[in-house]
């Protein structure tokens, strides 16, 4: 087991998920009336995220896709993604439905297990052992679940530009890892 690798995809998997960046999304859903249910939404993003690391090679071969090439575009994902948290822009996230239950969408799909989560876990998956990915993915789940368990009492501590601080430090980590991930596809 190698700590180091283990320590990495979790860094990497927690600035892709970023469910501390999408903390005030959460609380703002629970106060328009959305029912979270912690373990429903971590342990459905868990499910997508696991099935995606032993069958998404599967998946794209269907397609005719190299993980190479998948993990290139995902870099460009992750780049937007960082592009999204650093500057405030939209490319992808689409508003959610008022009401309801929240815990499976727009939780656990798209906001946790979305397409730059799942680009990154293929895109590790050509340079991490499953091992290493797995450990991360149930570390970040743990984290997921007591932060999802925990809204109530944080949206009455963290104050709107603390969470935007943290928001945009994650962005920046993200740009950095997608030009990595980029330059290592590009130059083989």
């Amino acid at each position: 087991m190698n700590i180091t690798a283990i320590f990495t995809v979790s860094l990497i998997l927690f600035s892709v998920i970023d469910i501390v960046g999408s903390l005030p999304v959460i609380i703002n859903m629970k106060k328009e009336g959305v029912e979270i249910k912690p373990a429903l939404a971590t342990s459905t993003a868990g499910f997508l995220m696991i099935s995606f690391l032993f069958f998404g090679a599967a998946i794209l071969g269907v397609f005719g896709i190299e993980v190479s090439s998948f993990a290139l575009a995902g870099s460009l994902i992750i780049f937007f993604i960082g592009l999204e948290m650093t500057l405030g822009l939209r490319f992808f996230r689409d508003t959610h439905e008022d009401g309801g239950s929240g815990s499976v969408v727009p939780i656990a799909f798209p906001l946790l297990a979305g397409a730059g989560t799942l680009t990154t876990i293929i895109s590790l998956k050509a340079e991490y052992d499953n091992l290493s990915i797995i450990i991360g993915i149930v570390l970040n789940l743990l984290l997921i679940y007591l932060i999802l368990c925990s809204t109530d009492w944080l949206s009455r501590k963290m104050t709107p530009s603390f969470s935007a601080s943290l928001r945009k430090v994650f962005g920046i980590i993200l740009i950095a890892i997608a030009i990595q991930m980029a330059k290592e596809y590009l130059l083989v």
